[in-house]
């Protein structure tokens, strides 16, 4: 099954305006995007709070388009229907990525969870016995999760970077989490300085988080979108006590 069978394309590449911004960084980035939470039929995104649910930027940018919708929704169906075909088919866009990124003089780099929280890490495939980092140990793979678990506890590749999404529903296990890693909190209005003692970087900048953020840092993204109307905490609001300011 190792043959790219003649359907969609998984990864985009220069179609979030995110990544994009990695560019700027020497990062070309190929990014696959679902249909997040349960949309499809399947949960994608097992610890989603109601917040984070709410404020999802699933349906921002071209996501508001019906056949960028339709077509998360054909992709989440791949993975379910037949996931050794689909990750097959993946490490052929993969090698393609890495070849685009070398004639650019650029480094590759791939985030598998775009709109889903999936544990790439264990699937293996067909009978390589690796999974998709282990298949390409000099591309960067880098994803934001809310599963501490596969930061505090997991084995994860060396070429995997993951940052730890805060929400109101995991807040009390920032601290022991940012030991390890770096953790994305989203803000209202601007983003402070430090927020609970943790430095805090402009996560907005750029996408490539292995670039910037080590252990202990806050990657502040400000609140976009329905986001806005958030009552659940999921959002900060960057005035508060726990927040100071150049």
């Amino acid at each position: 099954m190792n043959a790219s069978s003649k359907k969609q394309k998984l990864l985009g590449i220069g179609t979030s305006y995110k990544t994009i911004k990695s560019e700027k960084v020497g990062v070309l980035t190929g990014i696959l995007y679902m249909a997040p939470y349960n949309l499809s039929g399947k949960n994608v995104c097992p610890n989603a709070s109601a917040g984070c649910a709410a404020a999802c930027l699933n349906t921002s940018g071209r996501g508001a388009m019906h056949v960028v919708q339709a077509a998360r929704l054909k992709k989440t169906q791949r993975f379910f229907e037949d996931r050794q075909q689909f990750l097959w088919d993946l490490v052929n866009e993969i090698r393609a990525l890495k070849r685009k990124a070398h004639q650019r003089g650029m480094k590759a780099a791939v985030r598998l969870n775009g709109t889903s929280d999936l544990p790439y890490e264990k699937y293996k495939i067909g009978d390589t016995g690796k999974n998709i980092m282990e298949m390409f140990p000099d591309i960067q793979f880098y994803d934001y999760t809310k599963l501490e678990t596969r930061i505090t506890k997991g084995q994860l590749p060396a070429n995997y970077h993951l940052t730890f999404s805060r929400a109101e529903d995991n807040d009390h296990k920032l601290d022991d989490v940012l030991k390890h890693t770096s953790a994305a909190v989203v803000f209202s209005g601007h983003l402070p300085a430090t927020w609970r003692g943790y430095p805090v970087i402009d996560g907005d900048e750029h996408d490539a988080r292995f670039t910037d953020a080590g252990p202990g840092t806050v990657i502040g993204l400000l609140v976009k979108g329905r986001g806005k109307k958030d009552t659940t905490g999921f959002v900060v609001p960057s005035h508060g006590t726990d927040s100071t300011w150049n």
